[in-house]
């Protein structure tokens, strides 16, 4: 068949959410599908590199991040024309899978709709704890989102209710859809929570009956390489090399992964320990000056960010991978990363916890969030006591399969199937 994926930025931009993106286009190609990649042109110094991928449809946009990074399409009849006619020579299309949840969104669910597609719609994202992490003014964000959404999905059907909240953004795609997954079980129970279901509260411009909504959303962890995976668990060493005790953060630098309270509780905790920080962004000269302040008994390392293989290899060779953001994940890739490695990981999030099963420390009791530094540095202490002892806690052994990429991409054709039949 034949799958276009929309996406709010770029595949080969950085993100996890686009990571995952390739490795679901490679993994369907290998399977023998075609795929089209739907996202706003580049605009950084990767925008050159290499000759044009035949699979990317790159819309044309404006850079929206000072290192042009990322970048936008506007949606609109202007870029419907444009991508009709982009798509004018590729081969019928069979479903759209959404994978954004903004201008990439709505461009997609507009051509779905002009042309009589079915949609599949990942949801990503929980909107309303992000929106108020990163935004000084969140209600009017997500009052000001929800204008825009309706204004460009049109009243092909509305949603029966008129929030203004994240879980109504949400709604109104899911109103749309054919069918809704998440990368977790945690993300799709709230998302049923909230109604946000594939056809909830359709109303037809038509004034006909609402469609009768689906019951439930169907749950496909976002998957590791099974090649990278190959390559690196041959190299990860049979026994812990002798030394303190190293932990490893990765992730995006910004205020909702909490690495400034992390390094808190570094310093509180008063380990002994080598602590190694992968990743990039905002909040990268702020937590360098944290450091430079609190002089942990702790070495910390700030790594950069690094290639996929390289950034699997160091989880590997850690002790522990630590995950320090509460209520933001919606899967949580790191530790089930760790975990395919055999790698434990402290855990501040006791939904991803929950996911992830065995292998972890919690912070706090490990049923209620606890953002406090004191938990999590007390967290760090035991970590670091009982990886000193040789007493770590073992990943699940069976997450090592069940997060391979190639059985996500069986799972998620079963849905493409399904809505295609």
């Amino acid at each position: 068949m034949h799958v276009v994926m929309f996406g709010d930025q770029h595949a080969e931009s950085l993100g996890g959410a686009q990571v995952s993106m390739r490795l679901q286009r490679r993994f369907l190609e290998k399977a023998g599908h075609t795929v089209t990649m739907v996202a706003p042109a580049m605009h950084g110094p990767r925008a050159r590199r290499g000759a044009p991928d035949p699979a990317y449809v790159d819309l044309p946009s404006v850079p929206i991040t000072v290192d042009r990074e990322y970048s936008m399409t506007w949606p609109g009849r202007r870029t419907d024309r444009w991508l009709d006619a982009a798509m004018a020579s590729r081969p019928p299309v069979d479903v759209v899978h959404i994978q954004g949840d903004f201008w990439g969104a709505f461009i997609g669910v507009r051509y779905a709709q002009r042309h009589g597609i079915p949609i599949v719609h990942t949801m990503h994202n929980r909107l309303d704890v992000g929106i108020e992490a990163t935004t000084p003014f969140p209600k009017t964000v997500l009052r000001v989102l929800n204008a825009w959404q309706r204004r460009a999905l049109g009243r092909w059907f509305e949603s029966k209710t008129s929030g203004r909240d994240g879980w109504e953004f949400l709604r109104r795609f899911a109103a749309r859809a054919d069918a809704v997954t998440a990368p977790s079980a945690h993300f799709a129970r709230r998302l049923e929570e909230h109604g946000v279901v594939p056809g909830a509260g359709r109303v037809p411009s038509d004034g006909g009956s609402p469609a009768r909504p689906e019951p439930a959303v169907d749950v496909i962890w976002n998957g590791i390489d099974d090649d990278a995976l190959d390559e690196v668990l041959p190299t990860s060493p049979a026994q812990r090399a002798p030394g303190p005790p190293r932990f490893v953060w990765l992730g995006r630098m910004s205020p909702e992964k909490r690495l400034l309270p992390f390094l808190e509780a570094v310093a509180a905790s008063g380990i002994d320990a080598e602590v190694e920080l992968i990743g990039g962004g905002g909040q990268l000269r702020a937590a360098r000056r944290l450091v430079e302040k609190l002089r942990p008994r702790a070495s910390v390392v700030f790594a950069g960010r690094m290639p996929y293989a390289q950034t699997l290899r160091r989880i590997a060779a850690a002790d522990a991978v630590v995950q320090t953001s509460i209520g933001f994940e919606t899967q949580g890739m790191t530790i089930f990363e760790a975990a395919s490695l055999g790698t434990p990981s402290v855990v501040s999030d006791p939904d991803l916890a929950a996911e992830l099963g065995a292998g972890h420390w919690a912070v706090g009791d490990g049923v209620t969030a606890d953002p406090s530094v004191a938990a999590l540095a007390d967290a760090l202490r035991v970590a670091a006591s009982d990886i000193s002892a040789g007493t770590p806690p073992v990943p699940d052994p069976t997450i090592r399969e069940r997060f391979r990429q190639s059985s996500r991409t069986a799972a998620m054709v079963e849905v493409y199937d399904r809505v295609t039949a």
